[in-house]
């Protein structure tokens, strides 16, 4: 066998080996669930625990097999309908909203789906076919993305029920006192943003380019509880003056006055999360912020949000290695900027947009970022429910300015000069 061969049976072994991990930890993130759970859909812009398992294997079947697979022949015919998200290159989807009423086929044979495709990916990788190799690369990606989904999916489930059910037993740890927050000032200049090639990155990550970004400062760490309450007791949720005017809107129309899960009990206040009801931590970062809402409290802070420029800069080569938990955490101790990873995706100012010559994907794969660049805000970092090593620097979370199921937090800038 010679180096070239040798080479490439150890990277489709290593695939295999990875494929078989991630899919793995799909179906695991559902074993603390009961069928009930998985079948239920709590909002138009969440999917159920069921759904998420079948579409990320419509994503292998579809994009892989459907293409390499020779004498292909669909595990179902009408999973190709069912459980196609948003590709309109695929042909016709089931509609968003409704997913919550596929009760049928069931959870054991979406399991029995899931297990079907595995063996044909299985058996098509060991053929040793580059293209394929890269689309399960880039279909891991998309379940880790996933995986992600289902769990800020669940905990909205979860939330919508009066006896706050806990996904996963016992209480969180305090969180130890957050250190003063400091600021790292960064010189005005031109710099490099976007992914340079090596490794793994979506297309929206692409080509790397530059930005010229005046003198700013960057928070040291994440914006806590304890600051934003401070925030809503002194009547930030009353007062237009912080808030953009349709943020100010959405607020009075929806009857806001605190963020996403938070609930004051005979005058202490409480938050949901993956272990249940707990009593606010205020040392924790918070999370389940809106755009507007992170908007707001930076400028009752006296700051701002970062442009996506200035956080990627500041963030420089950081890798995501942070330790994961079901609930924000990590560091807040350390010099320099803690917590980019692992902890709460962190709103930008940015609107997401392409960069200059950004290029999607040909065919219907073109879809997976590019149409969506359009009244969205760009998140940067990753948060406790991003699988770990997932996220990098120049990663581009984007949702809407109202959502705020995500978990989603704020970390201070201001401008410098």
């Amino acid at each position: 066998m010679n180096d070239n061969v040798a080479d490439a049976a150890i990277a489709g072994a290593a695939l295999q080996q990875r494929f078989d991990a991630v899919r793995r930890r799909s179906v695991s993130l559902a074993e603390p669930l009961s069928e009930e759970d998985c079948c239920v859909q709590s909002m138009p812009d969440a999917s159920p625990v069921k759904w998420h398992l079948a579409h990320t294997t419509w994503f292998f079947e579809t994009f892989i097999l459907e293409r390499h697979e020779p004498g292909f022949a669909p595990h179902h015919p009408a999973f190709r309908m069912l459980y196609n998200s948003y590709y309109n290159g695929v042909g016709e989807k089931h509609a968003r909203a409704q997913r919550g009423l596929i009760t049928r086929p069931s959870f054991d044979e979406v399991l029995s789906y899931r297990h079907a495709v595995d063996a044909r990916i299985g058996a098509l990788l060991r053929q040793g076919d580059e293209a394929v190799a890269m689309l399960v690369d880039l279909g891991l990606h998309h379940e880790q993305q996933h995986q992600e989904l289902l769990l800020t999916d669940v905990k909205h489930l979860l939330s919508m029920n009066p006896l706050y059910p806990a996904y996963a037993a016992g209480p969180l740890p305090a969180m130890p006192a957050a250190r003063p927050q400091r600021w790292q000032a960064v010189d005005a200049g031109v710099v490099e943003i976007g992914h340079d090639g090596d490794g793994y990155s979506f297309d929206n990550e692409l080509p790397r380019h530059r930005q010229f970004v005046e003198p700013y400062a960057l928070a040291s760490r994440l914006s806590t509880n304890g600051e934003y309450l401070a925030f809503v007791q002194a009547g930030g949720y009353r007062d237009p003056a912080y808030w953009l005017s349709e943020g100010w809107d959405w607020a009075r129309n929806n009857g806001l006055a605190s963020p996403l899960y938070w609930h004051e009990q005979d005058g202490q206040w409480h938050e949901f999360t993956l272990h249940g009801l707990q009593p606010l931590d205020l040392n924790r970062p918070v999370t389940h912020l809106s755009y507007f809402e992170a908007d707001a409290f930076a400028r009752w802070s006296g700051a701002r949000l970062p442009t996506e420029a200035e956080w990627e800069h500041a963030a420089g080569d950081a890798r995501d290695d942070a330790a994961r938990s079901l609930h924000p955490g990590g560091h807040a101790d350390a010099d320099g900027l803690c917590q980019l990873f692992g902890a709460c995706w962190q709103w930008t100012s940015s609107s997401y947009a392409p960069y200059p010559g950004y290029a999607p994907q040909p065919g219907a794969l073109g879809e997976y970022n590019g149409k969506f660049m359009s009244n969205q805000y760009v998140l940067r970092g990753s948060s406790c429910a991003t699988p770990a090593g997932h996220a990098r620097p120049t990663y581009r979370n984007f949702f809407p300015a109202s959502a705020r199921w995500q978990f989603s937090g704020v970390r201070l800038a201001r401008s410098l000069g």
